[in-house]
């Protein structure tokens, strides 16, 4: 249980807010491409509680500038995309990627206002489907050497969807490994053949074993957590009753992203990016260490679930989450249909817009969740103190982080360690494009 004072201070995230100072540190995904791929490049984007709009220019510049012309307010997002920027509809205040005003066609001839005129803007760069935004102070840091960034394009799937609560708790779903035995049990198993693009469908290592049937036969794993230097390892152990062991390490990416395997193929990495302090995105990146992704077939099962232009899910709590009492006696444990994204959005906005953690009592295998929340209550008191140098990947070097490793593995004996390594080298080793660690 934690106070109502600390919760408030580890969730809001508007400008001014705590959580919210150390997240403006970090690079945060603002759009997916796709989303400008259109024949009118222009789209509102609400990120970190401030409203702002996203665009191309004719020459392929990007902008990201405040929502609302400085003029007197109106929208921006459905002004005229014209003249390498961005031309306001009510007087023609005309902005260029970088916020600055250009031109002011209605004041009188040879006024320079236009000089002093500036909305908010960002800076912004787009990798491999996704646009990225950093509001944060001085210069933007550097991305680490990720597997999601380093694989070609050809090799990456990005993704987003629309969840109706806390960034915060959002996230820490994801760092809790007991909960995959639960919350994702199928109580028939499909067959592994028809996995792709779909999480927790493959076999478990390399044995013949469905991951769901694991995860349900062995529901108490043993749970580690280690800092590094770019956040948290977890390595859950599930205890076969053969002997073996099966290893799964997942990570956590300070300061809001998740790093899992989705099969032995391919790793999700995921951000989950605070629209404002009741809503968020989780903004996924699927990388592919065989064969490129096909990622026609990885979008037409996502849009099944989810509706356009928004990316909400086409279950939610307005007609619950497809529940089904007939299927959860015979299919799932959640009756809510067989995509496991529905299962995490139940569990997480069940819990309310924000979480009211007063209530809350955290178990033995919530450990990944008690260390993340001592760390960036560490990065929260480091921030306020004037003091960022200390943060996770702030301080250059980050180009030497890489992966991180993200595997399910089945170890032949106590060394455990070892075979995880073992099997994520082999992948690596077999890779069309440079993987190594």
């Amino acid at each position: 249980m934690m106070s109502q004072e600390m919760n408030d201070q580890i969730t809001r995230v508007g400008p001014g807010a705590p959580a919210g100072a150390v997240l403006r540190h970090y690079w945060q995904p603002a759009a997916l491409s796709d989303e400008l791929m259109g024949a009118r490049p222009v789209v509102p984007v609400t990120l970190l509680g401030e409203e702002l709009v996203l665009f191309r220019d004719e020459g392929g510049t990007l902008g990201l500038i405040g929502r609302h012309c400085p003029h007197r307010g109106a929208d921006l997002a459905y002004g005229r995309l014209e003249d390498n920027g961005l031309r306001c509809p009510f007087h023609g205040w005309h902005f260029d990627c970088s916020g600055q005003c250009v031109e002011q066609p209605g004041e009188p001839e040879g006024s320079r206002m236009h000089e002093n005129i500036r909305a908010v803007s960002y800076p912004v760069r787009e990798m491999n489907g996704i646009i990225w935004a950093y509001m944060g102070p001085g210069d933007p840091p550097q991305f680490a050497d990720f597997d999601c960034f380093r694989a070609p394009e050809s090799h990456v799937f990005a993704f987003k969807g629309l969840w109706e609560c806390n960034w915060l708790q959002a996230m820490e779903v994801g760092i809790d490994p007991a909960h995959a035995s639960f919350l994702h049990r199928f109580l028939q198993d499909e067959d592994p053949a028809d996995s792709y693009g779909k999480q927790f469908r493959d076999s478990a290592g390399n044995t013949q074993i469905p991951m769901t049937k694991l995860l349900r036969d062995y529901p108490r794993p043993d749970i580690t957590v280690d800092e590094t230097d770019y956040g948290l390892k977890l390595t859950a152990l599930r205890h076969l009753d053969d002997g073996r062991t099966h290893v799964r390490v997942t990570n956590q990416i300070f300061p809001q992203a998740i790093c899992i395997p989705m099969s032995r193929e391919m790793t999700i990495t995921q951000w989950h990016v605070p629209v404002d302090d009741e809503t968020c995105y989780w903004y996924s990146m699927f990388t592919s260490f065989g064969a490129p992704v096909d990622k026609a077939k990885m979008r037409d099962q996502r849009l099944e679930e989810h509706r356009l232009p928004d990316y909400a899910p086409l279950k939610n709590a307005r007609n619950n989450y497809g529940y089904d009492a007939e299927e959860q006696g015979k299919l799932t444990y959640t009756g809510m249909g067989l995509d496991i994204n529905v299962h995490d959005q139940w569990a997480v906005e069940s819990m309310g817009r924000i979480q009211d953690r007063r209530f809350e009592h955290l178990g033995k295998t919530d450990v990944g969740i008690v260390k993340y929340r001592r760390m960036l209550r560490a990065a929260i008191a480091a921030v306020e103190a004037g003091d960022a140098s200390g943060l996770k990947m702030q301080n250059g070097g980050t180009e030497a982080i890489r992966g991180p490793l993200s595997n399910d593995a089945i170890a032949p004996d106590d060394n455990w360690v070892a075979a995880s390594e073992a099997a994520d080298l082999e992948r690596r080793g077999q890779c069309s494009w440079d993987a190594s660690v």
